[in-house]
């Protein structure tokens, strides 16, 4: 299912198809280092990727869009066109009391200083507004400076350090997003 699409990114659904750009994408350390609770380890095996791929479409089965972990294929850059390059999650957020009514944004590129993260942040934020939600989060790991520098571009407000979620230590950012009105 295709969400959106921008100039220079189409934003979908992982695909079965998918499976070589999804095991090449979090399989690499680069990536990796960033994302989920600790210890952090890298997928080592295609079939690894098919069984986190079928959690991911499982919990998908759960979500009305915009809310989904979506593919971000760019349409002009990279080795091998209309493969995905990364992924935007766009997800509610739990904490230890339970779901918290927020909703979390991220960005999994690999290629990083082309924008194509930031690019299809900023358009799945749109949609999000459209949808209803008007405000999202997104937690970066400390040292991340790669992911604080696109939470900036986005012009989300950073609000410090916090220990709230998945048991990391994590830098929140918050946007509130609104849709455009329509009666101006």
């Amino acid at each position: 299912m295709e969400l959106l699409r921008t100039e220079r990114v189409l934003v979908r659904h992982w695909e079965e198809s998918d499976l070589p750009a999804f095991f090449d994408l979090y399989s690499r350390d680069d990536v990796m280092r960033w994302l989920g609770p600790q210890p952090r380890r890298a997928l080592t095996t295609p079939e690894e990727a098919r069984e986190r791929m079928r959690r991911w479409h499982a919990r998908e089965q759960e979500l009305a869009p915009p809310l989904g972990l979506w593919a971000i294929v760019p349409l002009d850059l990279g080795p091998r066109p209309g493969q995905p390059a990364g992924t935007v999650p766009l997800l509610p957020l739990a904490d230890a009391s339970g779901p918290t009514g927020l909703v979390e944004v991220g960005w999994h590129p690999r290629y990083q200083g082309q924008g194509i993260a930031t690019e299809a942040a900023q358009a799945i934020l749109a949609v999000a507004a459209h949808a209803g939600i008007d405000q999202v989060l997104a937690l970066t790991d400390l040292d991340n400076t790669a992911s604080q520098a696109v939470a900036a571009r986005l012009g989300m407000d950073d609000e410090g350090i916090t220990r709230r979620w998945f048991g990391l230590t994590t830098r929140q950012y918050r946007k509130i997003i609104r849709a455009p009105c329509d009666d101006l």
